[in-house]
């Protein structure tokens, strides 16, 4: 029955693909940021990273104590702490360490990237619906078993394994969706389907903050990698018994490539426009990252006084959805008028206007930075469609999935193994202050290099001059006209290919 639902209404199985596609992501992506919720109970019950004296009750506000907890520096002080004659801090696990953030950095990303060009080859040859199945049950699987943990190095092994069938969600699920949906469409359904990383991440504190709590069968942390575990399966399944192999299709400036022209993945990846696009792409993943890893255990530790669990996920998920579809919406509007470039200003113009209000996320107390974290994301979160838009555009269908297999392996290897940097940079300056550089300064830093690369693409393409019989040359010397009958049986012009200058993969039009 559906079958014949999808057949008769192709649409409508176009946005199915996308939504077991995207939610297949969410889930990957909770999964991926789940540890940074989780992380200060995973931590006292595994026993690694940072020690701290922490404030243990909420009967207190932290105006009312007479010693803040953070100012002991060892365990007499900090179990000595009291306010009428109840003790309110403790000295435990915090969470933090070199131990958390090489969990949440380079264990996931090492592996991520690694397997992800090995994907991306793959899925240039074999049919990538049937390697999306493969890549979600197996994620699915090491979040199932990351619940059931009893030591440090079994998580950082399903870290790894988890990455691993992640990685091939992104390459696998943007060659499926480009050879499905129209140009008009693109870059809204690029932004759609990478807004999961942002509902994975939105999902993670209110699931990894409140669903511990409830102890459902004396599980405490590890129900939520067991039931995100279980869904994420599920969705294995269905991906595997209702997705079909697309037609792969060649789109945006490679549409009219000559498809027998021998083309390699290096020719592409040394593409000036392909390397701008992948240095501004990893240092604003960079800030992305900084501050997805570190801003629950932020506010914890600089708030603990606020429950601010619901706050981050309306404003990660609610308005970051905002800013995806608008980001979206925005470019596939220009596109037609002003060509590719017109993704990039919007890219560009997008992150400039979020990274004041990204810095005043983390300057101001809760109510503020709640406010400038909500406005921050409406242009911030713009940013991964439109790129990923871009970049299947101007790439040869022959090598799409690797490209976006290699540009992910350099984007999230420069920019998800920086924030480690912010555990040595914390100890020095301050943890608040390291989030301005690595968090709020990279976002400046990545406009910058986005509008630079807007000088490096063309602008719309002029419109072809109409043909006719008098000037129709065989094809190898000027033009090549191709003629179909009309309903008269008389020759009438359809296409040209003009020959006269026949494009290179050095020619600034691919």
């Amino acid at each position: 029955m559906k079958q014949t639902i999808f057949e008769k209404f192709p649409m409508m199985y176009a946005y199915y693909v996308l939504a077991i596609v995207s939610i297949g992501y969410v889930l990957g992506e909770l999964g991926h940021y789940l540890i940074g919720a989780t992380s200060k109970a995973i931590a006292t019950d595994l026993h690694y990273g940072d020690i701290a004296c922490q404030l243990n009750s909420t009967d207190f506000l932290l105006s009312e104590l007479p010693i803040q907890c953070s100012d002991a520096n060892s365990s007499e002080i900090c179990l000595s702490l009291d306010l009428n004659g109840t003790k309110y801090c403790e000295w435990s696990y915090n969470g933090l360490g070199l131990d958390y953030q090489i969990l949440a950095g380079p264990a996931f990303i090492a592996v991520f990237t690694i397997v992800g060009v090995i994907i991306g080859f793959a899925a240039d040859k074999f049919k990538r619906a049937r390697m999306l199945t493969i890549c979600t049950i197996v994620f699915s699987i090491a979040m199932i078993f990351s619940g059931s943990v009893t030591k440090y190095w079994q998580l950082v092994v399903l870290r790894m394994i988890m990455a691993a069938g992640e990685s091939g969600c992104n390459p696998l699920a943007t060659g499926l969706l480009t050879d499905i949906f129209p140009e008009e469409k693109r870059a809204l359904v690029m932004s759609i389907f990478n807004w999961g990383i942002y509902g994975g991440y939105g999902l993670a504190f209110p699931v990894g903050r409140y669903l511990p709590a409830l102890n459902i069968w004396e599980t405490g942390w590890r129900i939520t990698y067991y039931g995100a575990g279980v869904i994420a399966l599920i969705v294995g399944l269905i991906t595997w018994l209702t997705l079909k192999e697309p037609a792969r299709q060649a789109i945006g400036e490679t549409a009219n490539v000559d498809s027998d022209k021998k083309v390699t993945i290096w020719t592409v990846v040394k593409d000036p426009r392909i390397i701008m696009l992948c240095v501004a792409a990893s240092i604003r993943h960079c800030g992305g990252m900084c501050f997805a890893y570190n801003c629950d255990l932020y506010y914890r530790q600089y708030f603990p006084d606020y429950d601010l669990g619901w706050w981050l996920f309306a404003v990660t998920v609610g308005i970051g959805s905002i800013g995806v579809v608008a980001g979206g919406i925005i470019s596939d509007k220009f596109v037609a008028k002003m060509g590719i470039r017109s993704r990039v200003m919007v890219l560009a113009v997008s992150q400039i206007i979020a990274t004041p209000t990204a810095f005043g996320s983390v300057f101001f107390t809760p109510v503020g930075a709640m406010i400038c974290l909500a406005i921050s994301y409406i242009f911030a979160e713009m940013w991964f469609g439109i790129l990923f838009a871009i970049l299947v555009e101007i790439v040869p269908l022959k090598v799409r999935s690797t490209t976006v297999g290699i540009f992910l392996f350099f984007m999230n290897n420069i920019g998800g193994n920086l924030p480690i940097l912010v555990e040595p940079v914390s100890k020095a300056i301050g943890y608040r202050e390291s989030l301005y550089i690595f968090y709020a300064g990279f976002y400046g830093i990545s406009s910058l290099l986005f509008l630079f690369t807007l000088f490096l693409m063309d602008g719309p393409k002029p419109a072809e001059t109409p043909v006719t019989n008098s000037n129709k040359q065989l094809r190898g010397v000027d033009n090549v006209v191709f003629t179909t009958a009309d309903e008269r049986g008389l020759p009438t012009v359809t296409a040209m290919i003009s020959n006269s200058r026949r494009p290179t993969m050095g020619d600034s039009r691919l």
